[in-house]
């Protein structure tokens, strides 16, 4: 952590360095794109992996996931109740009425991108269809919530506000996935600080020019618990219900946020 005027901070990249996390970045949201697009019945997750790993080759880019701490996949594809870190497997075939979240990570230059979609396959449930939404309006609030002077905990607070007022608008209660959310990105994919889905504001170190957070909110249409399975990446709901999972790295700067994953 730096210091500012006593108080930590989230750490800071510089004009350059966020523009080669952009970079970085563009690979992944470009990546993640060919993936959805693909996303449908009767496809298997190891061929969302094989599309995924040939963008990311094809921009000069090396996947984040491959090899971390032993995942064997470019991407994590997880159906329904697999909240996040599935692995891709050519036996997994999708289905219609599937909840397929896809989470993706590019290295390029020596700078992380980190970005996450939710895909509905087909003619699913209402219900499902409001989860994905409400999960992606809490993710823009943690966004809209990456200012010069606000806290991390302001972050936290937006995500879970904007879930609550979804279920408000969606008279459904939602959960807030316990124990998983956003992190620190910039040279190694997962950096301090934690950041979590739900909390109280004005906590935590500051948000300073040039701060950097990947802002992942988690939902499900049940429980906040969740287990790992025998193959020790796979995280599933305990009750079975199916989860939603969005993410985007985002920089702070003097003139808003400033969404690091997108397409160029």
């Amino acid at each position: 952590m730096g210091v500012l005027r006593g108080r930590r901070v989230v750490p800071a990249r510089s004009a350059g360095e966020l523009d080669a996390m952009a970079a970085a970045g563009a690979v992944v949201a470009r990546a993640l794109a060919a993936v959805a697009a693909m996303t449908r019945s009767g496809v298997s997750t190891a061929e969302l992996d094989a599309v995924a790993a040939q963008v990311i080759a094809d921009a000069g880019a090396v996947p984040s996931f491959l090899g971390y701490h032993g995942f064997p996949a470019s991407i994590c594809s997880s159906l329904n109740d697999r909240v996040v870190h599935g692995i891709p497997s050519a036996a997994e075939i999708i289905a219609e009425g599937d909840l397929v979240s896809i989470d993706c990570g590019a290295i390029l230059d020596g700078w992380h991108g980190d970005s996450a979609v939710t895909v509905a396959v087909g003619d699913v449930t209402p219900a499902v269809l409001a989860l994905s939404a409400a999960c992606e309006a809490s993710m823009h609030a943690g966004i809209a919530a990456m200012l010069v002077g606000n806290r991390l905990g302001d972050v936290s607070h937006a995500i879970e506000r904007e879930t609550r007022a979804a279920e408000r608008r969606d008279g459904r209660e939602y959960g807030i996935v316990d124990g998983y959310g956003g992190h620190g990105i910039g040279r190694v994919m997962h950096a301090d600080p934690f950041l979590a889905n739900e909390g109280p504001p004005a906590t935590g170190p500051r948000l300073v020019e040039g701060s950097v957070l990947a802002i992942e909110p988690m939902l499900t249409l049940g429980t906040v618990d969740t287990r790992v399975l025998a193959d020790d990446w796979t995280v599933v709901t305990t009750d079975g219900s199916k989860a939603a999972h969005w993410e985007h790295t985002v920089a702070v700067t003097a003139s808003g946020p400033r969404i690091l994953t997108l397409a160029n």
